[in-house]
């Protein structure tokens, strides 16, 4: 009895569509985990690159030497580097084209950072909405597979003249199983949506605070023509 109600036999004496339902929430698992790992690592680098500019930056390095470094690293730097980049790059244009009005010197710049933080946004957020979806579907999937189980089970006991408790328990335990594997599936990738959406908000203040610095210091140095961060 207990090899029969082993987690192995239950799956290969499963019925076909309950082993398609199982077979699909595995490979929904494994792209799961592949997709938590691969963002612990890409947040765990934008928050390294991260600090190293805004050490740099709050360094009291002139700031054209700066963006000509940033220009370079636009490739390998971080969501902030480019931010700033981008709000530089419009600045040093409007003065460029002899404007001089402030306002519009610093809206330009503005749109320019937050325009190129949208961007940022939106690659630092890849594979969330993955995440999100596995953890609210995946138990659903998993509960098809156990109600289509249950009625293939009671559907073969139907032309047995007497049901025990030995002849039922391995058809219910088969269509179990899809639902276990369903909450395995869903249980990391909820957990660890919270978390990376937690870290990335995290990661969304600080730039926009930034931004809000940065553009504070323009502000503070206009008229002055190689300006360093104070």
């Amino acid at each position: 009895m207990n090899q029969d109600l082993s987690i192995v036999e239950l799956v290969m004496h499963a019925s076909w569509v309950v082993q398609a339902v199982m077979l699909l929430l595995l490979g929904v698992s494994i792209s799961s985990w592949a997709a938590i790992f691969r963002k612990l690592f890409s947040l765990g680098r934008v928050k390294s690159q991260n600090d190293e500019f805004e050490r740099n930056f709050w360094s009291g390095t002139n700031m054209t030497e700066l963006f000509a470094t940033a220009s370079k690293n636009a490739a390998q730097g971080g969501p902030m580097e480019r931010i700033f980049a981008s709000g530089m790059r419009e600045f040093q244009k409007l003065r460029e084209r002899r404007i001089n009005d402030s306002a519009t010197l610093m809206d330009g710049a503005r749109r320019a950072m937050r325009a190129s933080y949208q961007r940022e946004m939106d690659v630092i957020e890849t594979h969330l909405s993955f995440l999100a979806s596995v953890g609210s579907v995946s138990p659903y999937v998993g509960l098809f597979g156990t109600v289509w189980g249950i009625m293939h089970a009671f559907t073969g006991l139907a032309s047995l003249q007497q049901v025990t408790l030995a002849t039922v328990a391995p058809g219910i335990a088969e269509a179990l199983v899809a639902t276990a594997i369903g909450l395995f599936a869903a249980i990391p990738a909820v957990v660890a949506y919270n978390r990376f959406a937690r870290d990335i908000d995290r990661i969304a203040i600080r730039l926009e605070t930034f931004i809000e610095e940065f553009s504070n210091i323009l502000q503070r140095n206009l008229g002055v023509s190689s300006p360093s961060v104070h």
